[in-house]
């Protein structure tokens, strides 16, 4: 009999359902479904927390048609685990089960004033005030600002919430309240690593904290309940599938487990829509001196210690190619620009920095804009594509020089995953910038795999062993650095030269046509380079 697992993967534009072999690791089946993203204004980025949940029926239908067709019970699944984006934020309510406005997406940027005026009240005007107790900065990024802006700017969470009717949560939270039952029986609820990236979640107690609470003005009534990452959350009730158990582990988490970084030191870089470098440094959270963030990585059962790691967030990694296909009209598909950057080789002298939601770690700067910067008659669109390219991998190595300098051992290889790790190019360009191996599992669901181990060795399912000799083993191919380092130093110079000429784009002061903001005439200069680049073409 095989001994089956569920997962659910919410990643920036899709939900995904795969189905592992819990004594093999073998994925046997997967279904994705897109997911639509809306931009009502400039900075915001939303989803529909209803469509969410149509895909995920979806995804399950169409999963157990096709394990019926490989003649496999559906009755042998044992456990379903969700991973998810962990700084994506909704309310809804608690009595009709509708949600009372969109999912606001982990890089939206709409709550900028909030956050400065949350930062404008706390002593020196310091936004690491709240990091002794959350390990995270004041920002746009976590999950309370979003939820301070809901509560008041939407009529209709504001009076859920005066009815006692409002109830908040990350997508794991709305999505295992709604497979439980939801008005009916709804298990309300998160896991610690979704927890530690709402800035309420104190990282030593392990729970909400009151004062953190009072200083964003949240109401902690409204929040879930705070498990472990591996233990029986409560039972799906569907027509579909039998009653088996949920738990959940935030996406990145999830990667690290599922490329077994269990001891100190290992680390993962999972390159998707952004780029998250995390490095386990054990039971003992540590604050960083260098930008990053500590946030807890995991806790493997009600009893046992939770983990944590110091983690490098960047905004915008996959999401460069996706601007270069569909707002520029560059490529027609995303993997034509391993092919255009192969052909030019190099960038000669072009670097891009996409900073379209600000910079994140190591800067934390969210007045910063993209841009493109060593343009000449001679730049073309196969030297931006490998500036794209390139971009990503020294945003990579901003932030591992920033968490080699915090925990004083400098990392000798790189674990990556995620969907950009596919482009071969990337990943030897990677190598190179950061001139250590970087080395890349064949089986490339490791998010995936990561979350149905947890959910696998939860007590009262414990189908899976994360024993250390009982660990699935999976086959890896490694890129070795092929430029020295001085070449590789002068590059990386450059682009932090870049780096300050992206700095405090985004300001207040009127533009030169008398409205919006200084970004419009950035805009406008973007383009004339971009028009000068193609206008032969």
């Amino acid at each position: 009999m095989k001994l089956l697992i569920f997962l659910f993967l919410l990643l920036m534009s899709c939900v995904s359902l795969q189905v592992f072999n819990a004594k093999t690791a073998e994925l046997i089946s997967h279904h994705q479904v897109e997911i639509n993203q809306s931009f009502p204004k400039e900075g915001w980025v939303e989803e529909d927390p209803r469509e969410i949940m149509q895909s995920v029926h979806e995804c399950i239908e169409r999963t157990c048609e096709k394990l019926c067709k490989l003649n496999i019970d559906v009755s042998n699944i044992k456990a379903v685990g969700v991973t998810n984006q962990r700084e994506t934020t909704l309310v809804w309510d608690k009595d009709t089960g509708e949600p009372l406005y969109n999912a606001i997406v982990w890089l939206d940027l709409r709550t900028q004033s909030t956050v400065e005026r949350l930062i404008n009240k706390a002593p020196g005007r310091n936004k690491n005030h709240l990091r002794h107790k959350t390990g995270l900065p004041i920002s746009t990024y976590f999950s309370a600002v979003k939820l301070r802006w809901l509560l008041d700017n939407v009529d209709e969470v504001h009076e859920a919430f005066l009815s006692q009717r409002a109830m908040f949560g990350t997508v794991d939270s709305w999505i295992i309240w709604c497979l439980t039952g939801r008005k009916n029986g709804g298990v309300h609820c998160t896991d610690v690593s979704n927890a530690s990236r709402t800035m309420l979640f104190n990282i030593h107690t392990m729970d909400w904290d009151p004062e953190l609470c009072r200083y964003f003005d949240i109401p902690m009534e409204i929040l879930p309940s705070v498990r472990s990452s591996s233990e029986i959350y409560g039972w799906m009730v569907s027509s579909d599938t039998p009653h088996i158990t949920l738990r959940c582990l935030g996406d990145q988490s999830a990667a690290l487990v599922g490329q077994m970084c269990f001891n100190e030191g290992q680390a993962k870089n999972t390159y998707g829509t952004g780029c998250f470098l995390l490095r386990n440094t054990g039971t003992k959270p540590v604050i960083s001196d260098h930008g990053l963030l500590t946030t807890v990585a995991y806790k493997l059962g009600k009893d046992e210690p939770a983990c944590y790691a110091l983690e490098g967030s960047v905004a915008i990694a996959g999401a460069v190619v996706r601007w270069l296909k569909d707002n520029m009209g560059m490529v027609q598909s995303s993997s034509e620009i391993e092919k255009l950057a192969a052909a030019a080789g190099t960038s000669y002298g072009c670097y891009f920095v996409p900073a379209f939601s600000g910079l994140y770690a190591p800067y934390w700067e969210p007045s910063a804009r993209g841009i493109i910067c060593g343009l000449t008659q001679f730049t073309n669109r196969n030297h931006l594509a490998f500036a794209a390219l390139e971009a990503v991998c020294f945003q990579t190595r901003e932030i591992l020089d920033a968490m080699n300098q915090d925990s004083g051992v400098p990392l000798t290889q790189l674990k990556v995953d995620g969907g950009m790790t596919s482009n071969r190019l990337l990943m030897q360009l990677q190598a190179d910038i950061l001139c250590i191996p970087v080395v890349r599992p064949t089986m490339s669901e490791t998010t995936a795999l990561g979350v149905a181990m947890a959910a696998g060795a939860a007590e009262g399912v414990g189908v899976w062993s994360l024993s250390p000799g009982q660990l699935p083993h999976v086959t890896s191919e490694r890129y070795e650095p092929q430029i020295n380092s001085e070449e590789s130093e002068y590059r990386f110079a450059r682009w932090k030269k870049a780096v300050q000429k992206a700095m405090n784009w985004e300001t207040t002061e009127p533009c030169y046509n008398g409205s919006g903001n200084g970004t419009v005439l950035f805009i406008f200069i973007l383009l004339q380079q971009l028009c000068m680049i193609y206008g032969s073409k």
